[in-house]
């Protein structure tokens, strides 16, 4: 399923909780929290939009929308989320598991949603699938499980390769996990990994 879809279905789940949530006669306002620019970012916005519209949500007609883009700078996320939530929004979207990280260490009040390519139980992100529990619930297309299967691929391609490096960003938070993934997945392979130091920089896009 592509991610678009993904991210319309994250617009409806927002819909439905500035709905739960918009009781004052002020419009309703939604908060879009991302880790990277809204230029990248804008079929998924274009999606989410969407999905918002399908719930009956139009922005600029019925509903305000604050977009907040960290350009690819992890450590503004908390500041920008800190922002968001000092401008009392009606409910916060996370796009990207850095973003949602950011959103749940800053409000335990506004209702979050967010898309994550991770599983959001190993991420802290919610208690259980089935049961998030606190403020926040999303949806989650879990791609980190396809490292290890790039992989498999790679060292069919070459395998005579005894050692494979893979680059991470150490300010997303799913990096460790998506780094553990694959390291296994490298010994069942029997071959090493390694993480160049060069590429241990905040500013790294993934």
């Amino acid at each position: 399923m592509k991610r678009r879809t993904f991210i319309a279905g994250l617009g409806s789940v927002a819909a439905w909780s500035v709905a739960v949530q918009a009781q004052q006669p002020a419009m309703p306002a939604v908060g879009v929290l991302n880790a990277i620019s809204s230029v990248g970012r804008a079929r998924e916005l274009a999606a989410f939009r969407q999905g918002l519209n399908e719930g009956g949500y139009v922005e600029g007609r019925n509903v305000t929308i604050e977009y907040r883009s960290a350009d690819g700078q992890y450590e503004q996320l908390l500041a920008l989320a800190a922002d968001l939530v000092r401008r009392r929004m009606t409910v916060i979207a996370a796009l990207g598991a850095p973003a949602a990280v950011a959103a749940k260490a800053a409000t335990t009040t506004i209702p979050i949603v967010f898309e994550v390519g991770a599983d959001p139980v190993e991420t802290g992100l919610t208690a259980t699938l089935s049961r998030p529990g606190g403020n926040i619930t999303g949806v989650t297309n879990l791609n980190v499980e396809l490292g290890p299967k790039k992989l498999q691929l790679l060292h069919g391609l070459v395998p005579t390769a005894a050692t494979i490096g893979l680059l991470v960003n150490p300010a997303n938070p799913i990096s460790e996990i998506a780094s553990k993934d694959m390291q296994a997945a490298a010994r069942n392979l029997g071959v090493s990994g390694t993480q160049p130091s060069c590429c241990r920089r905040k500013r790294s896009g993934g």
